[in-house]
């Protein structure tokens, strides 16, 4: 009778039921950023919008919050109600109880210095876990996160959306012998890695292009940009340039037998859409689009970097 039952609804009715039945239920831990009601939109709006990304729902959030950090305490509170209002999102007092509902996590919140704590209960829970930038405060964070996270057999990634964009997904060629990024690396002053806080942004782009194999760092501070540049393994040069306050994003890539320029416009508008379906991908298979040791290893190369600074910008070799 059952199967009798399912011929009888019309096909495409049945393909939405099952699709809207197969929805992961995700968790946010941490309202304080853009990227929230961002990522919420493209999982919860109109599944017949364009953007929508089918497969994963939000249906919780814990707001968390740093009350020393003004780009979180004056936004947690908007972007939870946004969320809460316009999609439908139970906010929850704690991450216990938001794990109690949800299937993965979405680690969201603003501040790198409390990752560490807020992805212990998602990795004890064995949730798979997207950790938004910067993934940590610190190197040794970071290489924590993993630690615990390989101990207890967790799935996690983190990346920057710009990994998956217009200029990170175009330009990585089998032939790249170097290539410079650049965009913005405001300061934040509670984050020891100092280029983690924005900057994660452009060094990310610089990986997608050139990969891992970094071996030693140098970096020159000014007052309006920082320059970054790294020695890979097999003798290719990547750089970064920092811009302050801010600036587009942009890339040149060095190939055996010609020079490759982004776009201007390829930047010109952050397309969060590329890096949630990633992110829906890894949610269902648990196999991360970005590797966990790339990732620690950028990591890595920005605490070469902020100890290349503190030596007066002389080369360090990567931890």
């Amino acid at each position: 009778m059952y199967n009798a039952h399912v011929r009888a609804i019309p096909i495409l009715l049945y393909c939405a039921l099952s699709a809207a039945a197969a929805d992961l239920r995700v968790g946010i831990i941490g309202t304080d950023t853009s990227h929230v009601p961002a990522f919420t939109r493209l999982l919860n709006g109109e599944a017949s919008a364009p953007e929508h990304v089918a497969g994963a729902r939000v249906v919780a959030a814990y707001k968390g919050g740093s009350k020393d950090l003004e780009e979180s305490f004056k936004r947690v509170d908007q972007y939870a109600e946004e969320i809460h209002s316009k999609y439908g999102v139970e906010i929850v007092p704690d991450i216990p109880s938001l794990l109690s509902k949800v299937d993965a996590v979405l680690l969201e919140s603003l501040d790198g210095r409390v990752h560490l704590e807020q992805a212990r209960p998602v990795i004890r829970a064995g949730k798979p876990l997207f950790i938004d930038k910067p993934l940590a405060a610190t190197l040794e964070d970071a290489r924590e996160i993993a630690r615990l996270a390989k101990e207890s057999g967790t799935a996690w990634f983190s990346s920057s959306s710009l990994r998956f964009g217009a200029i990170g997904a175009g330009m990585k060629f089998p032939d790249t012998t170097g290539a410079a990024t650049w965009g913005p690396g405001p300061f934040e002053p509670h984050h020891y890695l100092d280029l983690a806080w924005y900057a994660i942004h452009p060094v990310e782009m610089l990986y997608t292009i050139m990969g891992p194999g970094c071996e030693t760092v140098t970096r020159i501070s000014g007052t309006d940009a920082d320059v970054v540049v790294g020695r890979w393994k097999d003798g290719r040069i990547g750089s970064v340039r920092a811009v302050r306050p801010y600036s587009d994003y942009g890339a040149v890539v060095y190939r055996a037998k010609e020079v490759v320029e982004s776009h201007p416009k390829a930047a010109a508008a952050t397309d969060y859409r590329p890096l949630v379906i990633e992110i829906v991908k890894f949610f269902a298979t648990r196999k991360p689009p970005v590797a966990n040791e790339e990732t620690l290893e950028i990591f890595a190369f920005l605490d070469a970097a902020q100890r290349s600074k503190e030596q007066g910008g002389r080369p360090v070799a990567l931890r």
